[in-house]
């Protein structure tokens, strides 16, 4: 890691939709999607979508903290993700697609749990949204990789005026 990036892993369903609308944020310098907080040891889209290996759909998020805040990312995923649904976003069902903020840095937890809380005002039930010390992140198979680049018509569960939202958002940023 380079050291003007930081890195946040976070599940929003499914990983297509979920990485290209991160991609589109101004300061976000890489994403890779790829299954995290699981149990099998290098596991395949086919194992993860069985519900057995106990793994999230999950981006890994590389930013510039002096472009974009983590504060910032996390504002920008609640508003991607339906947080009191469980292991559910959109059509998408299975554990796999469950949310979650997973950090690698314990420095992040404060800002993480700031943001959490506030989106938990919203609500009368508790946020389905895991907030954990990643343990494991395996990228996925080369297809999954930048996927609604290389199919702009493939299947989404996020609206597509999201991603415009998200690639001018950067302007009202904190």
């Amino acid at each position: 890691m380079a050291d003007n990036t930081k890195d946040i892993y976070l599940a929003g369903g499914c990983f297509w939709g979920t990485e290209h609308y991160f991609k589109q944020i101004h300061g976000v310098t890489d994403t890779q999607v790829g299954y995290a907080n699981g149990t099998t040891p290098n596991p395949t889209y086919q194992q993860v979508c069985t519900n057995t290996t106990h793994f999230a759909e999950t981006v890994h998020i590389r930013y510039n903290p002096k472009v974009v805040s983590l504060r910032f990312l996390l504002q920008m995923y609640f508003k991607a993700i339906d947080p009191i649904s469980v292991n559910q976003q959109g059509h998408d069902i299975g554990t796999q697609y469950r949310t979650g903020i997973y950090y690698t840095d314990p420095n992040d937890l404060p800002i993480i749990e700031e943001v959490y809380a506030t989106e938990q005002a919203k609500y009368t039930q508790p946020l389905a949204v895991e907030k954990q010390p990643l343990e494991n992140f395996y990228t996925a198979e080369q297809y999954h990789q930048d996927y609604l680049d290389k199919n702009p018509t493939g299947y989404c569960h996020l609206p597509k005026a999201l991603f415009d939202f998200a690639r001018h958002a950067h302007l009202n940023q904190d």
